[in-house]
């Protein structure tokens, strides 16, 4: 038993989250850099040369140099076991992004020094503090210039709503960039820009030392002890329960791209960071440490291999250890499943794993069995909430463009669905199918997927809707009557239930006003 709570409590298992372009897969690589996982580090950007980035491994992500899937890695580092989700920063695939986070136990926000907080990592925050998640901030591209690094503290404070704490300071930027004083390892890292060498750094305890002016010229030093002596007086010593609980954010600069910095943040996040927490689930609160076995689907993948048309549902394990070719419960459809092609992921390289442990993801091979938010288990029946499908806010009709491939279009687009992509919706006035998505972006994702990976072309038909919401009431008699008056506007989900789709915020207001009985829900988990 002891080695179970050993190897759980080594876990750590955290998300990377970012706005487009702040460095979030740069980040990434270069963590697995330290890790031993990867051993030269792709030019993502390089047209040059076109290594891609290794956590992006979907066509469409290496053909726009962005990330479209969460991707799972995992390496050891100095006794600890790190698990990094790397999320999807384009806003078009948020949803993909906030289940992610209810399978983390702990963030890490990547900022550029230049642009400051952005509009999605405001959203992506909130979901956070609605889970008390630990949060740790990387300002980024300290090589260019930027924002004067108080000033984005106070903005980081004011726009997150968290309290911060620097652990590391930065000596100038942009072109005149030195390097950071590491306040958490009191020590010097100096700056030397290049891509895959890590820079030298010298423990300098007490910063009045004179041994400062060795390595930065006079005005700097000064400059350096009066930011310092202004940190202890502004900022709240930093504390562990209070980051821990989320109220705290520690917060670190660096280059990713030129390797600074990651280290030092690294180091200070294996030590500081929780080990998997308890997670609610609607029967109890379940505890890693326990025995029995308990986990969730929280995301769903189709093709991860092109050559084989397979699907892997990836799994949280919640609770005790997972074991190969031993049976557990599948809790929604009620029998036993055994799996003895279990498979943890470094990046594309994925290995079959015997046992794995609470906080570790896993993935599961699926033919159809898994939806997001399934729970297995020992044999105890547990519901985990937290995985909403919000309200999309795009619609489109999707029709078959070649007659021949209809069994390869149905497939797909249940796949896909199954994934948690998009939503669709069938509608009942004609029969046909409706696809609702949060972003644009996603309709491209879709259609090229379905040709590449099913051979079925689709056509997108537009269709103007304001929002889709589910329905419920307590009367029956009152529901019927509903959909009977709103016939036209009424379509199911994939699970079957009631769905009412609003031309205009006026209809949708009009229909909560007329119908008091019925119940208009915007997340699908009510």
């Amino acid at each position: 038993m002891s080695e179970q709570i050993n190897e759980i409590r080594r876990r750590r298992t955290f998300a990377i989250i970012s706005h487009p372009d702040a460095g979030k897969t740069t980040l990434t690589e270069k963590l697995l850099l330290f890790g031993g996982a990867i051993h030269v580090a792709g030019a993502v950007k390089s047209n040059k040369i076109r290594k891609t980035a290794t956590s992006d491994w979907m066509e469409i992500e290496k053909q726009r140099g962005i990330s479209v899937a969460t991707s799972v890695m995992g390496f050891d580092y100095e006794g600890y076991k790190v698990n990094i989700l790397d999320t999807p920063g384009h806003q078009d695939f948020a949803e993909d992004t906030y289940r992610t986070l209810t399978a983390v136990d702990s963030v890490i926000i990547v900022v550029d020094i230049a642009k400051g907080v952005e509009a999605q990592t405001r959203k992506l925050m909130e979901v956070c503090r609605m889970r008390q998640t630990p949060v740790i901030i990387f300002v980024n591209k300290m090589d260019r210039e930027g924002k004067d690094p108080f000033d984005l503290l106070d903005e980081l404070e004011q726009e997150l709503q968290i309290q911060v704490r620097p652990l590391s300071w930065p000596i100038e930027m942009g072109v005149k960039f030195k390097g950071v004083y590491n306040i958490y390892e009191e020590k010097l890292d100096l700056y030397t820009p290049s891509k895959q060498v890590i820079t030298e750094s010298v423990g300098i305890e007490d910063i009045y030392s004179s041994e400062l002016e060795k390595y930065i010229e006079g005005g700097l030093v000064e400059k350096l002890r009066s930011d310092l002596e202004l940190i202890k007086g502004v900022y709240p010593a930093f504390e562990m329960n209070a980051y821990l609980q989320g109220q705290l954010a520690p917060v670190f600069f660096g280059s990713a791209l030129n390797n600074f910095g990651v280290k030092e943040l690294l180091n200070c996040f294996v030590r500081i960071a929780p080990s998997p927490r308890k997670v609610r689930a609607e029967e109890r609160e379940v505890i890693p440490e326990q025995d029995p076995f308990s986990g969730f689907i929280f995301k769903i993948h189709a093709n991860m291999d092109p050559n084989h048309r397979s699907c892997i549902a990836f799994l949280k394990i919640c609770s005790g250890k997972f074991e190969r070719n031993l049976n557990y419960k599948h809790v929604r459809l009620d029998k036993m499943m055994k799996f003895s092609q279990a498979t943890a992921f470094m990046a594309q390289r994925k290995e079959t794993v015997d046992e794995a442990y609470a906080g570790d993801i896993i993935g599961l091979p699926d033919t159809g069995n898994f939806k997001i938010g399934d729970t297995l288990t020992t044999g105890e029946i547990l519901h985990f909430k937290g995985l909403p499908s919000f309200s999309p806010e795009m619609f489109k009709y999707i029709e078959n463009a070649d007659p021949m491939k209809a069994k390869q279009l149905n497939k797909g687009i249940d796949q896909l669905m199954d994934e948690g992509v998009a939503q669709l919706f069938i509608h009942q006035f004609n029969g046909r199918k409706i696809i609702g998505t949060v972003g644009q972006l996603q309709f491209e994702v879709i259609q090229y997927r379905l040709l590449h990976e099913y051979g079925a072309q689709c056509k997108w038909e537009p269709l103007h809707l304001y929002k889709a919401c589910w329905i419920e009431s307590d009367s029956k008699e009152h529901l019927d009557y509903f959909k009977k008056r709103k016939f036209q506007y009424m379509a199911l989900d994939k699970e079957g239930r009631d769905v009412f789709l609003a031309d205009s915020s006026y209809v949708l207001q009009m229909a909560q006003q007329d119908f008091p009985q019925i119940k208009f829900h915007f997340n699908s988990e009510f």
